[in-house]
């Protein structure tokens, strides 16, 4: 690499390196800035090659040059930020059994730390102070942390390295002491037997996929836990779970568009485990479990939205699957779960999603409904099945997050718990709105859009525009309080909700995906032209942003329509995307194959 200063963009040395293809030859000047060695590197950062670091390092000091004149306003917008987040916040307190299970953040720490106290309130422990053991490392990350069915135990997991390979401890609630040894590489889930004797976790390879399921005894040596499944598609990633009555450890092998559930019940942890249904290319299912019987969401019998069938346990094949919640195409079903006397389900059309809450043995159901036009919902399936209270969350780009307590039987909503802006906010002063862009196809793109009351919409505004556009991922139009410091200098800020996310519709997402990709690239440039011909802002004052898959949207629009845009942030962009799924030893790379096409295989794709 050439002598550079920080003054002056980094230059990286061209070292041409071609390959072929189908007959087709490209050339690559910059394959050198890929290690050769990281997976070696993902678990040492010292072992970077001197010449990629050397480079890397020139890169940040040309950024920290760059940026020097702003760090005086640099400082005022964290402080901003800052001010808008409560240090000494709190989650809202979920029941199981005699307790109440807590996680709090203290005034001055960074990490969460998990309590208990009895279900009056009384007598609460820390079980986990995440900034205590977070002491004196350089780095750490809590991967996941729950308790055991008894509440005798608790797990937790965690990674001090930055790699993303989770050791789980287990920890005693009474003693507060964890077992004498860890488990390693893992994806950072634990889940107990009922007997509380075992428990299931996944192991990473050292590729980094979750790949590998093992049964862990309880107090032993885990170099001599069992395998109990694994998955030799590299195009799938293994992740583990239970159902909600706490009866069935579910182990769910998956890749973006198919799926398998196997069962081990959880009162017989050394049994093998059982297949629910075979994976089929392009369908997907989920489980749920109520007595006898599985309530499965999938898109199978080309049920592209989404459908939910039931199935008895003792024999859950499809031949055996009888539909409760019919198909109903462009209204998307996102996800269900059993409770002991209703099923509790959210969907999504046109963009906006709901709660629908069925009564199970009258088979009626009731709608939760919300006021405003632009938001976003989630619900909390909690510890307890038997219960009438579900909790869910709403938000929107306006109003901070809510939590809130549903009672099924009265309709009554309890508000347990409200964001606080420690600096205060009045969402008076702002104006949220949804508006529909037109493609070139003439579909309709939903458009979220935040700016303050004052502001004249006369197009002489600035403008932010976000959007991402893959892998059937649905942008939220929630709250987030980083975007009023946008606003309240007179931007505008805008999702556009493009093709290949699900706003719309799992349809949505498959015009977005594969050979219809240019979808994503065209919305978002129709809603550029749709943001200027409504006088919101103008070209001149239009910065468009997105990351990863939406950095490659970014990437996409730099080249395709250069002049509509002041400014494009592209954040860890994925802009090299045929180097990157031609490497099928990448661990992310199988399971882009069904999102991009296998151009290994396919000349076309």
């Amino acid at each position: 690499m050439s002598k550079v200063s920080s003054q002056y963009p980094p230059r990286a040395k061209i070292i041409p390196k071609t390959f072929e293809e189908h007959g087709i030859q490209r050339t690559d000047n910059y394959a050198w800035l890929r290690s050769e060695k990281w997976q070696e590197v993902m678990q040492d950062p010292q072992l970077l090659e001197a010449d990629i670091r050397t480079y890397l390092e020139a890169e940040n000091a040309y950024q920290e040059t760059v940026m020097c004149p702003t760090k005086e306003l640099q400082k005022r917008l964290y402080s901003e930020m800052r001010g808008r987040i409560k240090e000494d916040d709190n989650s809202v307190p979920m029941p199981d059994g005699p307790y109440l299970y807590n996680k709090k953040f203290v005034t001055g720490g960074q990490y969460p730390h998990f309590t208990r106290c009895a279900r009056s309130g009384e007598d609460e422990i820390t079980i986990l102070d995440g900034d205590q053991e977070a002491k004196g490392k350089l780095y750490f990350s809590i991967g996941n942390a729950k308790h055991s069915p008894h509440h005798s135990l608790f797990y937790w997991s965690s990674d001090d390295t930055g790699s993303e390979y989770y050791s789980i401890a287990i920890r005693d609630t009474e003693t507060l002491q964890d077992q004498n040894y860890r488990i390693e590489s893992t994806s950072g889930d634990f889940i107990f037997s009922a007997d509380e004797k075992y428990g299931f976790y996944v192991r990473l390879d050292k590729s980094h996929r979750p790949s590998k399921v093992f049964r862990h005894e309880i107090g032993t040596d885990p170099a001599n836990d069992v395998l109990v499944f694994e998955e030799d598609d590299p195009g799938f990633f293994v992740g583990i779970d239970k159902t909600l009555p706490g009866t069935t450890i579910l182990i769910e092998s998956a890749s973006h568009q198919c799926s398998e559930v196997w069962t081990i019940a959880a009162h017989a942890p050394l049994t093998e485990p059982a297949l629910i249904a075979a994976r089929e290319d392009e369908v997907k299912y989920s489980i749920s479990e109520r007595h006898d019987t599985f309530y499965i969401l999938t898109n199978n019998n080309n049920a592209e939205d989404f459908s939910i069938v039931m199935a008895p346990k003792k024999a859950p094949n499809k031949n055996n699957w009888t539909v409760l919640v019919p198909h109903k195409p462009g209204c998307l079903i996102q996800s269900s779960y059993v409770l002991k006397n209703h099923m509790l389900r959210t969907e999504r059309e046109d963009g906006l999603s709901r709660i629908i809450i069925r009564d199970l043995k009258k088979n009626l159901e009731q709608i939760i409904k919300f006021d405003e036009n632009v938001y976003s919902i989630g619900t909390s399936e909690g510890f307890e099945f038997d219960t009438t209270v579900i909790r869910f969350s709403y938000s929107s780009m306006t109003t901070p997050r809510q939590v809130y307590d549903y009672k099924i039987e009265t309709g009554e909503r309890l508000l347990k718990k409200e964001q606080q802006i420690p600096s205060g906010h009045n969402a008076a002063n702002y104006i949220t709105r949804r508006t529909f862009a037109t493609a070139p196809d003439g579909k309709t793109i939903p458009v979220s859009l935040l700016h303050s009351k004052d502001i004249i919409l006369d197009g002489t505004a600035p403008c932010l525009l976000y959007g991402y556009g893959s892998y059937g991922i649905s942008m939220p139009s929630g709250f987030n309080s980083n975007t009023l410091s946008l606003v309240d200098r007179g931007f505008v800020y805008a999702i556009a909700h493009v093709r290949g996310g699900k706003e719309k519709g799992y349809r949505w997402y498959k015009e977005g995906r594969r050979e219809h990709k240019p979808n994503t690239f065209t919305d978002f440039i129709a809603v550029a032209d749709h943001l200027v011909a409504q006088s919101y802002t103008s070209y001149s004052n239009l910065i468009a942003q997105g990351g990863s898959a939406g950095g490659m949207l970014m990437g996409a629009i730099a080249n395709m329509a250069p002049e509509k845009f002041s400014g494009i942030i592209a954040q860890v962009p994925f802009v090299d995307v045929l180097n990157t799924i031609l490497d099928e030893t990448l661990p992310l790379t199988p399971p882009e194959w069904p999102e991009w096409g296998n151009p290994i295989k396919d000349k076309n794709a």
